[in-house]
């Protein structure tokens, strides 16, 4: 009897069709759907079409870099990305964070290691993370062209404006500490919390959103919250 797919989907993009293989067979057994991708082009192709749940990437490709294959890939979409490369250097670790890896493993990898951290992975994502929008009446975001809307009006946001609200929409009815929303944001350190405030200050009111029944709420000692009860 055929298993059951309780896992989701999971796209690898790996050159190596030894190595391919083994995460073909691996992640199957686990009750993930799996596709793969012997070339950055194809990756992508690929990603388009199934937009899987998360995906394994490779940074040697022969065609197009992993950090371009994985720049484009954070231009479509928050599904979680794993790196899985014999590079062990920390700058390409450090490399690959910035550029907005969620983890980071390296070859030879045990196989049990290569499970739990994409288990994890697939516990911490938002369900919405791999759709191509949202839309809830109060504003709608398209991930694709990375553009809000508001009563079907566009809003010129900044980039680290538009992260902001995507991280907040993708995450409707939490709260969000303002560190939290620094690493979803802006991706780096040194951002205080004054700054996220100021940010969010500037999206409220470009967004129209500056009352206090307003669908983005500041919880007072917590962080924001898009959506959910009244204010905090």
């Amino acid at each position: 009897m055929e298993r059951t797919l309780e896992r989701g989907s999971v796209l690898a993009i790996e050159d190596d069709p030894d190595i391919r293989g083994l995460l073909h067979t691996l992640l199957a057994q686990e009750g993930y759907l799996v596709h793969e991708a012997a070339t950055g082009r194809d990756g992508l192709r690929t990603f388009h079409e199934a937009r899987p749940d998360m995906v394994i990437l490779d940074i040697a490709l022969p065609d197009l870099h992993g950090w371009e294959v994985l720049s484009r890939i954070r231009d479509l979409s928050d599904a979680p990305v794993l790196v899985l490369t014999a590079r062990s250097a920390e700058a390409d670790k450090v490399r690959s964070l910035n550029a907005g890896a969620d983890d980071y493993l390296t070859k030879p990898f045990s196989q049990g290691e290569l499970l739990a951290r994409l288990h994890a992975l697939r516990r911490r994502a938002p369900a919405s993370a791999h759709t191509t929008g949202f839309d809830d009446g109060n504003v709608r975001v398209d991930f694709v062209r990375q553009q809000a809307y508001v009563d079907d009006t566009a809003v010129a946001l900044t980039p680290t404006e538009y992260r902001l609200l995507s991280a907040l929409v993708r995450h409707a009815g939490e709260v969000l500490s303002a560190d939290q929303l620094v690493e979803l944001a802006w991706g780096e350190g040194g951002v205080g919390a004054t700054k996220v405030k100021y940010a969010v200050l500037r999206l409220r009111r470009k967004l129209g959103w500056e009352s206090e029944d307003a669908p983005l709420r500041t919880v007072r000692g917590f962080g924001y919250r898009y959506g959910g009860p009244g204010p905090g």
